[in-house]
């Protein structure tokens, strides 16, 4: 018989989800705890356990405790946990791990935030304490502090435990937020659109425990963690190539200019031509940050920002077209100039230096007009795309 301490039969406040792949030897004590936390403060709640292919009969001690089973056929952490909310119905969800590193009786300080009107409230580990040996001594140092930082520094987020696995959450967030991943980088990508979403997040000290499984933890350090970073720069095209890429041109140009004007022979043709490989590659980075923004925004993974969408609506083929166009007649000029003195016979009479300049300069133009020119038609493909999903 599941379990239901509810006073309101009709309706749920409380959803208490716990992902579980072969956790007999915690998941009883984790639903025990959390009926006693529902009994105590007399709520309206349901418990849910999503299980992710359980071998070792953790379907039946939690279905034994009253607990409501929903199987979860497609493996990974963010699999389980999208199955069981799908499955919840509660106006707010508390998610916890089924390991019994967190303590269901002490759920009120969530469940309070999220009753003050609150979208997201996480957990801080590092805020409460971390009990000794509960969390191993790269992941407290390193992995954690390094991945949290990142995700504030890209995303603008004021969370400073990214990966806390107990969190709380209204059920209308959840299904604004249409998460998408399946593995550990779950935790990632709840905080990343919610701060895209811009909806109400907060967070409160929770204490983790040592974990009392009795087999190895389902983390990989590396592995997890590369999916973490892996995500983090995947949902901000920004860093990963717009920032890089504006940072190149800039330089690319800085010493190019410095490089053609400059009469001494040193910096020479030389160093000019990795300067307008620097503006040719930043170039690419950031047309590569308008595709995949425009790709992210068709595939709901990130949600447009009203400043990018305002500029892309202006960016019309036509107008990507005519800068193409400009620049590409500017290079085709250069090199019709180069050709003339050439049959004029004086290219030859010019010394090596001033020559290569006109030509290195003619070159890049053509190169990043016919760019600009192809990327327009591509895009205007993705934009297409786009409108059609509207």
């Amino acid at each position: 018989m599941e379990f239901q301490d509810t006073t309101i039969m009709n309706k749920i406040e409380l959803s208490i989800v716990m992902p579980c792949l072969n956790e007999a030897a915690t998941i009883g004590k984790c639903i025990n705890k959390a009926k006693r936390f529902i009994h105590n403060n007399n709520i309206s709640a349901e418990i849910i356990v999503a299980d992710n292919g359980s071998i070792d009969g953790s379907r039946e001690i939690a279905s034994a405790e009253g607990a409501k089973v929903v199987r979860i056929n497609k493996r990974g952490y963010g699999s389980a946990l999208i199955g069981g909310i799908a499955a919840a119905k509660g106006e707010f969800i508390i998610m916890g791990d089924s390991d019994d590193s967190y303590d269901f009786l002490n759920l009120m300080p969530l469940l309070n935030e999220l009753r003050n009107g609150y979208d997201l409230v996480i957990g801080n580990r590092f805020k409460a304490g971390i009990s000794p040996k509960s969390m191993p001594f790269l992941h407290k140092y390193i992995g954690n502090p390094i991945l949290s930082g990142i995700g504030k520094l890209f995303f603008g987020s004021n969370i400073g435990d990214f990966h806390c696995g107990l969190r709380g959450f209204t059920k209308s967030a959840f299904e604004l937020m249409n998460l998408k991943t399946s593995g550990m980088e779950f935790a990632s990508e709840m905080i990343v659109k919610s701060t895209l979403y811009k909806l109400k997040i907060t967070e409160v000290p929770i204490k983790l425990y040592p974990d009392g499984r009795e087999g190895k933890s389902h983390l990989r350090s590396f592995r997890d963690g590369w999916r973490h970073l892996r995500f983090l720069l995947l949902y901000s095209p920004r860093w990963l190539f717009l920032y890089p890429g504006i940072f190149l041109i800039m330089i690319g140009i800085i010493a190019s200019i410095f490089i053609f004007f400059n009469p001494k022979p040193t910096p020479d043709i030389h160093s000019l031509l990795y300067s307008v490989g620097s503006i040719m590659i930043g170039f690419q980075a950031v047309i590569f940050a308008v595709f995949t923004k425009t790709f992210a925004v068709h595939e709901e993974l990130i949600p447009m920002n009203p400043f990018i969408e305002n500029i892309f609506k202006k960016s019309t083929l036509e107008v990507i077209l005519i800068i193409g166009g400009i620049m590409l007649l500017i290079g085709l000029l250069g090199a019709g100039y180069s050709y003339y003195i050439w049959r004029e016979g004086t290219f030859f009479h010019l010394s090596i230096t001033k020559t290569m300049r006109i030509v290195i300069a003619s070159f890049t133009l053509i190169v990043l007009g016919l760019q600009i020119i192809f990327s327009g038609f591509f895009y205007s493909i993705l934009k297409l795309e786009v409108r059609s999903k509207e």
